[in-house]
């Protein structure tokens, strides 16, 4: 776990530090992973996930009902709806797609594969993620988890992100350059 200095320096990522421990002494690394996924999927979707995960004015209590209630609601693992609650109860909802991002790293170094952060302008389907991540592992030498997101204002093309490394593609910086280099 290399990265993993990095992530515990990070609020969310002593929260998913300790989530990928409890997971690994469990033996439900994947489980966990899942069900993270399907969280952040649920929260792309949901607007009214995202106002709730936002939301200064719900109690502590009031959070801690509703993510809980969300939790059964998608069958969450029990590891996942815990911590959760411990985010409802310390006021950091706010922090659940950092947390997601972080464990996914820590699942991604601990099999050995690096993660890239992919953002493009409209969702990238099955086969182009598999051809993506071929491309990857030519240049990085080893395998490559992607995460993707979907930036509409980035116009086309993509933004990786391997670690420090950015490779931008995308036609709003070429856009940018072009408009540079015409100021002179």
């Amino acid at each position: 776990m290399e990265n993993s200095s990095g992530i515990r320096a990070s609020l969310a990522g002593r929260y998913a530090t300790a989530l990928f421990a409890l997971a690994t002494e469990n033996k439900a690394i994947e489980t966990v992973e899942a069900s993270l996924a399907s969280l952040g999927n649920a929260m792309g979707e949901s607007d009214d996930l995202k106002a709730l995960i936002s939301s200064p004015v719900l109690s502590r209590a009031d959070a801690g009902k509703a993510i809980a209630g969300i939790a059964k609601e998608m069958k969450l693992d029990d590891l996942t709806t815990n911590v959760l609650g411990v985010l409802a109860a310390n006021r950091r909802l706010d922090q659940i797609p950092a947390v997601i991002r972080a464990f996914s790293t820590l699942a991604s170094s601990h099999r050995g594969e690096i993660t890239a952060e992919v953002t493009s302008a409209h969702p990238l389907d099955d086969a182009q993620v598999d051809a993506l991540k071929a491309q990857l592992k030519k240049r990085v030498g080893s395998d490559v988890s992607v995460s993707t997101s979907v930036d509409p204002s980035i116009l086309g093309g993509l933004v990786v992100k391997i670690g420090s490394q950015m490779i931008d593609n995308s036609i709003k910086t070429r856009l940018n350059t072009l408009s540079q280099a015409m100021k002179g």
